[in-house]
Order: structure tokens, then C-alpha cells, then sequence
């Protein structure tokens, strides 16, 4: 049966831990075709058995050079582990598991252990979208996407936070033990069957100026008349500035451009008509600017990943 090494650090994070012993870690063999499910040890730095996984057998950092795959969670306290340095003996260990081909995966900010043994490096990687640009700052090297539930790079796996932590759990029992183990244990655990990993993070808001005396007046005047046709040359009459001349601020404050801010702001706004209003789709998509609810549907799935409707099912306000 697949053996998997279950990485406790000190500062792992009950959350995502709980996920993956919950899928890994309890015989589910009934749901799988082979009658085989997964042999899981818990891996801590000296082999001391942790607290709250008394009930699965633990070893140390050694066992990792025994397992088929690695999970390695995230942290709660993320800045504590970037000021003081990654485990050294765990970074090692990774790091032989990865020239062994050994898999190796990661939830929400374990992706910055994978970094920093250099198993991200020139590969597309994803973790919690707050904490994505100090991912992409510390490794170059990692092509760095805040904008997916999680990423499948064959032997080496990234997802983001929380829930999409589970969203990868389910994808390696659909690789592992198949489409019917994966869809059975989702079942059970009362959750949707798959999410692909092409989803979108669900952002809670768009990126703010970093100065407060730059292009806010600007920005909070185009906020407040999203339900009405806006161009770029519309923002720059309003800023008293050029075309190109906005373009190159927006660039340095927000990092993004003018008709993607625009498009950023459409989306927010149809996100909290759905959220906190009974208003219709046709009713949202002229709120925020996007026309027809056709359009709205179309960029809609293309930012989020989800139709207007099935966000408003998820995130609906009562």
C-alpha cells in the first residue's frame, strides 16, 4: 500500500494536519477497487510521537527516505519559521526524497519548505494567496500562481490554503487509488468531489494603493461609478494625467494597469452584489459595469473559476 510520510515541524498547523490525516490516515480500504488504502507515519524532528496524531505511528525525519510520498503542511506561524530559517534536517531529507523521485507535497505555506530545499525551482507552484508574493520574492526561481487551488507538477505538488488543501488530498487518491476512492471518500466526508486545480483562490479583494496621496481620489472616484461605461482616458482626466503617464503609476502603485485595475474592481463588486443582495444576475452584471449577464458569467468564470450563481451558493450572506 502507497506510504506516506506525514512531516509534524513544531509550528505545523492543526488545519491542514487534520485534512491530511483524515484522508491518509483512517482505513478507508472498503472504498478502494484493490482493497488497498494508505500506510501512514508521522514524521516529527526526533521521532517523538506528536499529540494530536497519538493514533498513528511516528518515526523521525530518517522515515522520509522510506515513504512513496511526502505531505508536508503548513505553518502557524509563518513568520516566526521565515525569521529563524527552515529545519535544516528536514530541508535535507526533502531534499534526497526529491533525487530519489520520491513525490512530494506540500499544503498552503509548506510550499516555502519545498523552496527552500529547491523542489519548487524553475517549477509552477501555488500556496496561500496572501503570502504568494513573499514566496515569489524569497525563491525567483519558483514560478509562483496566486491564483489556483493547487498545482500538479507530476512529482512534485503545491496547493493553497485551507480548504484547498483537501481539494489536493482528494486529487492524489484520484491518482492513486482512482476516480471511484476519491469520489466514495469526498461522499463522506460531505464535500464536493473534485475541484481541478485550475480553480481560482477566492481573493477577498483587489489590490489598494500603496500610497495614500497617489491615485486614491482617482481610484475611489471610478469606484464609485462602476455601473457606468469607464475608459482609461475617463481615469486619466480624472487624475490629470496622460494616458501613458497613468499607466506608468498605476503600474508603480498598484502593479497592475489601468484596464485590469478596472476589471479587478468589476469582479469585486459583482462578488458582494451576489453576496449580500437578492439582486439578478442581469441585475449584477449591470451593477458592476459588466453589461449583460452574459458577459458578467463569462469573466466571471474566467477570474473565479465559478459561475456567478454557484459563488452566490457559496458565499451567500444571510
Amino acid at each position: 500500500m502507497p506510504r506516506i510520510a506525514l512531516v509534524m515541524p513544531g509550528s505545523a498547523m492543526l488545519y491542514e494536519v487534520a485534512i491530511a490525516a483524515e484522508v491518509f490516515g483512517v482505513d478507508r480500504s472498503d472504498l478502494s477497487a484493490t482493497g488497498e488504502w494508505y500506510d501512514v507515519v508521522v514524521c516529527t524532528h526526533d521521532g517523538a510521537p506528536h499529540p494530536w496524531l497519538s493514533h498513528l505511528p511516528t518515526a523521525s525525519y530518517a522515515e522520509i527516505a522510506r515513504a512513496d510520498s511526502v505531505l508536508v503542511p503548513s505553518s502557524d506561524d509563518l513568520a516566526a519559521d521565515l525569521s529563524d530559517g527552515p529545519d535544516l534536517e528536514l530541508v535535507e531529507a526533502l531534499r534526497a526524497a526529491g533525487a530519489r523521485g520520491t513525490r512530494v507535497a506540500s499544503l498552503c505555506t509548506g510550499a516555502f519548505v519545498l523552496a527552500a530545499a529547491g523542489l519548487l525551482d524553475g517549477r509552477v507552484a501555488t500556496t496561500h494567496w496572501m503570502h504568494a508574493e513573499e514566496l515569489a520574492r524569497r525563491h525567483p526561481l519558483v514560478d509562483v500562481r496566486p491564483d489556483v487551488l493547487y498545482v500538479d507538477e507530476g512529482d512534485v505538488l503545491t496547493s493553497a490554503g485551507k480548504t484547498a488543501a483537501l481539494d489536493l488530498c482528494l486529487h492524489l487518491v484520484r491518482r492513486d487509488l482512482g476516480a471511484a476512492a476519491a469520489n466514495g471518500l469526498a461522499r463522506r466526508l460531505v464535500v464536493p468531489a473534485h475541484r481541478s486545480g485550475g480553480q481560482a483562490q477566492f481573493i477577498a479583494a483587489p489590490v489598494e494603493p500603496r500610497a495614500a496621496d497617489g491615485l486614491a481620489p482617482t481610484l475611489e472616484w471610478a469606484r464609485a461609478r462602476l455601473d457606468r461605461p469607464l475608459t482609461v482616458r475617463d481615469l486619466a482626466g480624472h487624475a490629470n494625467l496622460s494616458t501613458r503617464q497613468l499607466a506608468r503609476r498605476m503600474r508603480a502603485e498598484l502593479r497592475t494597469g489601468p484596464l485590469e485595475w478596472l476589471h479587478q474592481q468589476r469582479i469585486a463588486r459583482a462578488q458582494e452584489l451576489l453576496e449580500r443582495t437578492d439582486a439578478s444576475i442581469d441585475q449584477v452584471a449591470a451593477g458592476c459595469g459588466m453589461g449583460t449577464a452574459a458577459t458578467l458569467r463569462r469573466h466571471f468564470h474566467r477570474a473565479l473559476g465559478v459561475t456567478p450563481s454557484a459563488y452566490r451558493t457559496t458565499f451567500r450572506l444571510e
